[in-house]
């Protein structure tokens, strides 16, 4: 194998693909990166086997071939050059590969190709179409709402729904739930029903783009999403996904109307004086008026009134601040409506027809 290429080029496809890569692996060829040279292009893969993410660049070929190299040093190899000229890559039949820029030589020790774990095969499976945006737009919405708690596997990603002509994406950790439906640009002939993995769920969102269509193909218990220049392979959680609508609130009439950035911006202040052993800080509403507030013993308080359209009952009420925060820097809107029913029910926050967050109160210290 012997290609040249550009450091530009070649770190750009490797920042897309390493974070695949487990850093604590009991199999040494899962350390590595798989390079394959063929007709001018370049496919680079790294995978876990739990994700896979392939992409691809031009190259200059001389002579195809593959290999793999250890992840870590090939990056910090590649970082150290310098930035102009072509990287010329030659590898022998010994698995070493050269790497020469400018009077620049470096050697390094790869594993064979074979070693390498095959992808699954996804020709002939179900697919459907989507605008890149979209997808992104609506994992934005729910991701921060996953549980982290691994003994709760199932709420370890997030729940896609695709059926007629909508998407659903739902997300929850048991203490807050965010929903987002939209409608697809034209009708698809599968409905599926899977749990993306959180990390898959992450690199999607750091991958997609504003821009052209995904394509999503389904296997028993495995998806792929095809972002033209790069693939992204992962296992689907199995098991059934908690029944999300029944904990939604019915909407009530009298909504607190706000500013989301005064909210947010509340929110912010009002959590820096939360610790371990009071995280809550309070809500105080009343007719158009609502005052943030947290006070902590031995540390300080701050008070923050804020203008809404509000024409109901008095409720004080008690919320994780970080909650609050991670809802409303991802809603899009310049004013939100906050339902509240009582001081021991759910706040729920909806956008049109499109999204609902559901988030638990705290009791106030």
């Amino acid at each position: 194998m012997k290609f040249k290429t550009s450091k530009e080029d070649l770190l750009k496809t490797i920042q897309k693909v390493q974070n695949a890569i487990s850093p604590k692996t009991t199999l040494p060829i899962l350390a590595n990166i798989l390079f394959e040279a063929e007709k001018n292009v370049m496919k680079i893969t790294a995978t876990d086997l739990d994700i896979g993410i392939s992409s691809k660049i031009p190259i200059k070929t001389d002579m195809e071939g593959a290999i793999t190299l250890p992840a870590k040093k090939f990056i910090d190899i590649i970082k150290e050059l310098p930035e102009s000229g072509d990287i010329l890559f030659t590898a022998k039949k010994n698995n070493v590969i050269t790497i020469e820029c400018d009077n620049i030589i470096f050697k390094i020790v790869g594993l064979p190709k074979d070693e390498f774990p095959k992808p699954p095969d996804f020709q002939n499976k179900n697919t459907t179409l989507l605008p890149q945006k979209l997808l992104k737009n609506m994992i934005t919405m729910t991701l921060f709402a996953v549980s982290r708690d691994e003994t709760r596997y199932i709420l370890n990603g997030i729940l896609c729904i695709i059926k007629d002509k909508n998407i659903k994406i739902v997300a929850t950790d048991g203490r807050r739930l965010a929903v987002v439906e939209k409608e697809l640009p034209k009708e698809t002939v599968i409905n599926k029903k899977v749990i993306i993995p959180t990390k898959t769920a992450q690199e999607l969102g750091r991958l997609l783009l504003d821009e052209g269509d995904v394509k999503i193909s389904f296997d028993e218990n495995q998806i792929l999403f095809d972002l033209e220049n790069t693939l992204i392979i992962s296992r689907l959680i199995e098991g059934e996904f908690p029944n999300y609508e029944q904990v939604i609130p019915k909407e009530v009439k009298e909504k607190v109307l706000v500013k989301n950035d005064a909210f947010l911006a509340a929110t912010k202040r009002a959590s820096i004086f939360t610790n371990q052993d009071s995280m809550a800080i309070k809500l105080d509403i009343s007719k158009d008026r609502m005052s943030v507030s947290k006070n902590t013993p031995y540390i300080g308080e701050v008070k923050e009134d804020l203008s809404v359209s509000y024409k109901g009952k008095s409720i004080s009420i008690g919320f994780n601040p970080t909650y609050i925060i991670d809802a409303l820097k991802n809603i899009d809107t310049e004013q939100i409506g906050l339902e509240l029913s009582d001081n021991d029910k759910p706040g729920v926050i909806r956008v049109g027809n499109e999204y609902v967050y559901v988030v638990l109160p705290m009791q106030v210290v």
